[in-house]
């Protein structure tokens, strides 16, 4: 997106400097690229760095070019000193969910950087010990000559470091108790709310303002909202990130998602004039749409005048033309013939009529992230003749409850001895089993049996969906990419082997159509890898023959929904289709009523399906479309440089 005169006006509403990357990566490389300046500026001074570090995911690949600028370029970390935001409390070092065995697995293990230089807030204490310790953190931290670069990310409450809703702006290290939403964030990591600490030791507000520089990141959509607060909000207690905006040396650093509820981002043309390619001009109408309570062909030169549209009005207006213009781009997107209608002009559909009947790939994440985010696409496409592939990227097996392979143990045992036939090696299983989940700490990995039945636990739902839908079991495939299996939440980074396991299904199928999710606000992670390795596979296949004639689809749905402007695809689901859908994610019995891993939102994951569909069909309807049921939206990918 271009700007005109690109200066203070685009950032108007914003209190803290801000840089907004492409994505994630690149942001990563400049935030290492500086406190790599400053240590080697530093050590030439013979002087000591002094950092401030956070965990968690944001600043993981901060850390990794850390470690590749120390083994391939030479960093020392010698004279650096680190002091670390926070810790839970209590919380044994060695512990999965432990920061001391973050920063260790993340950074510390890879460096050179002297043990007695580590700083990391301790959480075996005593608890009448904390206080004391406190009080000597801060004071270690002074005698080093403070702070030079604190790093920190952003919680979905505004906290920074552990400083939750209502800390003041002069606190010190201390201990905290942890708010709701942040222990919720938290239950993935340690396999369950009830287990995650109620309290953490941190470093206070007062002391993240002491800093010389502080640099706040946030990646992803599922930070924007919180970001827009800290950056455009008036400073209160109530998000403490807003403190920052009277930093003098603060910067906010983003990627595209996470900016995008920024004010530069969202409405730009209320800062400044704009370059109207088409894509911001939907964007811009279906705002005001939404903005004035209108449909499309209602919206008049008034209304785009009144909202900082008027530039828009005199490149391409009257009112009357931009709005048939969108209107008919917006009716364009909806098709009840997703893989192509047969025999009919596609001039203006969004998929072609030939070839008829396609191949089509539908990449899911978890075992029903297809039925949940696409389940009435994927329904339509069997019924219409495709031929439908699914192939499930992850077994899904640590989300799975520790009950549910106990009960299916317990009938495999009891079916053997109904049948009288090999009782011994079943009962035996079973007593293993049961005595390891006896002795299990919180966030344990399973053991080999366990997660391998757990893995078959998902597998069998997803064939039950599968055959619910029409697919044949041929078609459903079962990747069980190797960088997932580690047994925690925690996976392994992208391998070779996961996108060669991509290429191989690819090539054998040759498919006209991949669908894949594109819903990267997945808490943990999973959605951008399993996409990721989706994108280096048809880089692997640019130059197959099957290839220039394949559409790739993004679908969302389980953890977010594309905004309206920005689907090309829309597929209307009757009430009839909507109810087969739901039936199809209920064959995922383990993940009903209650999923292990449900993020932020409490509700099942038919229920948030549901009422995105319903809202996105909703949405339409007040733009002045037919009146549907429910919607499922898709994005075309058309590679990464477009």
């Amino acid at each position: 997106m271009n700007y005109h005169n690109e200066d203070e006006k685009i950032t108007y509403y914003e209190h803290i400097p801000t840089h907004i990357y492409s994505d994630a990566s690149s942001a990563s490389k400049e935030v290492a690229a500086e406190i790599a300046s400053l240590i080697r500026k530093r050590n030439e001074e013979g002087q000591a760095t002094v950092l401030g570090l956070a965990t968690g995911s944001t600043p993981t690949q901060v850390y990794a070019e850390l470690v590749r600028l120390h083994k391939e370029e030479g960093l020392t970390f010698e004279n650096v000193i680190t002091f670390n935001l926070d810790e839970y409390f209590p919380i044994q070092p060695n512990s999965l969910q432990s920061y001391v065995r973050f920063m260790n697995e993340h950074l510390f293990n890879h460096i050179d950087i002297p043990e007695e230089q580590v700083h990391i807030p301790d959480g075996t204490l005593d608890q009448e010990e904390v206080p004391k310790y406190c009080r000597e953190y801060e004071q270690k931290i002074r005698e080093t000559g403070g702070i030079d670069i604190q790093l920190l990310g952003i919680g979905r409450t505004g906290h920074i470091g552990f400083n939750e809703p209502g800390s003041r702006p002069n606190s010190r290290t201390r201990m905290i108790t942890l708010d709701r939403i942040t222990r919720k964030d938290a239950a993935s990591d340690f396999f369950g709310e009830e287990y995650v600490p109620r309290r953490a030791i941190t470093m206070g507000v007062g002391t993240i303002m002491d800093a010389d520089r502080v640099i706040m990141m946030a990646w992803g959509e599922g930070k924007a909202p919180i970001i827009r607060e800290a950056v455009e909000g008036e400073i209160r207690e109530h998000v403490p990130a807003t403190y920052l905006q009277e930093h003098k040396n603060a910067t906010v650093i983003l990627d595209e998602a996470a900016a995008e509820k920024l004010t530069r981002q969202r409405t730009p043309w209320l800062l400044t004039s704009c370059d109207w390619d088409d894509k911001l001009t939907r964007r811009a109408v279906v705002w005001l749409c939404q903005t004035v309570d209108k449909p499309v062909l209602k919206l008049t030169d008034e209304d785009y005048n009144e909202h900082g549209m008027g530039d828009l009005l005199t490149q391409y207006g009257p009112a009357y033309d931009i709005n048939i213009k969108i209107f008919n781009e917006l009716q364009h997107t909806i098709t009840g013939w997703p893989g192509g209608k047969p025999d009919a002009d596609d001039t203006n559909r969004p998929e072609r009529a030939k070839p008829f009947p396609k191949r089509a790939v539908i990449f899911s994440p978890h075992p029903d992230d297809d039925v949940i985010s696409m389940g009435g696409t994927l329904i339509r496409l069997v019924d219409h003749g495709h031929e439908v592939h699914v192939a499930y990227q992850t077994s899904g097996n640590i989300a799975v409850f520790d009950d549910d392979v106990v009960r299916f143990v317990d009938f495999v045992s009891d079916y053997n001895h109904l049948f009288d036939m090999n009782q011994t090696k079943a009962e035996e299983m079973l007593a293993n089993i049961k005595k390891f989940l006896k002795e299990k700490e919180p966030g344990q990995v399973d053991s080999y049996e366990i997660k391998h039945i757990k893995g078959l636990i998902r597998r069998g739902e997803a064939k039950a969906a599968g055959r619910y839908c029409g697919i044949p079991e041929d078609q459903l495939h079962f990747l069980d990419m190797p960088f997932y299996e580690t047994g925690r939440v925690k996976k392994k980074p992208l391998s070779q082997e996961d996108v060669d396991i991509t290429v191989e299904l690819l090539r054998e199928v040759k498919p006209h159509q991949i669908y894949a999710a594109g819903d990267l606000s997945d808490p943990h992670g999973t959605h951008r890898v399993c996409l990721e390795a989706i994108f280096r596979a048809l880089e692997v296949c640019q130059d197959d023959d099957w290839i220039e004639d394949c559409k790739v689809w993004l679908y969302r749905g389980a953890w977010q929904e594309w905004d309206i402007n920005e689907i090309e695809m829309a597929v209307p689901l009757s009430p009839e289709e909507l109810t087969k859908k739901r039936k199809a994610i209920f064959k995922h019995q383990s993940q009903k009523d209650r999923p292990l891993f449900p993020g932020a939102d409490e509700r099942e994951f038919w229920q948030r399906s549901e009422e995105r569909n319903r809202g996105t069909a909703q949405l339409y309807d007040a733009l002045g479309f037919a009146e549907y049921e429910a919607i499922e939206g898709f994005v075309e990918y058309k590679g990464r440089e477009q």
